[in-house]
């Protein structure tokens, strides 16, 4: 700025450049007194940066819910793995035990001897059916 002391002139290109200066700033400070007045635009921005940031929350915890869902079913896997394993090694055990005590072969030699003569499993049934008809007449005459 000029010097105010009056001993010199001052500068006219100086002067104009300050002007200048001067105004390209109170410009810039009318637009920004201007953007903050202007309540529609910050309500629009404010909708915006919301948007991004629930946009921004929802991937977040789809992102997490997805790790999750996957994180369980490794579990479950994992799980019924071992599950598997451990049926079949009792299913080993049950078998090796009933060979052992003999009543596999004892089993396999029944249903054999019940291919070769029926007869003794149908006189069972028969028997049965009697058994089931005279429970039947006896209630039947005590009403």
């Amino acid at each position: 700025m000029s010097e105010k002391n009056g001993s010199s002139k001052p500068d006219l290109e100086a002067l104009r450049a300050e002007i200048k200066q001067t105004r390209a700033e109170l410009g810039e400070t009318v637009q920004a007194l201007a953007a903050k007045a202007d309540v529609k635009a910050r309500a629009k921005e404010q909708v915006e940066q919301t948007k991004q940031r629930v946009r921004a929350q929802a991937a977040d915890a789809t992102g997490k819910a997805r790790d999750a869902a996957l994180l369980a079913a490794d579990r479950v896997r994992h799980a019924a793995a071992q599950a598997t394993a451990t049926a079949r090694g009792t299913a080993v055990q049950a078998t090796d035990r009933m060979r052992q005590s003999g009543a596999l072969e004892r089993a396999q030699s029944a249903g054999e001897q019940m291919r070769r003569n029926p007869m003794p499993f149908a006189a069972v049934l028969a028997a049965a059916a009697v058994v089931v008809g005279v429970i039947l007449v006896v209630r039947g005459r005590r009403r």
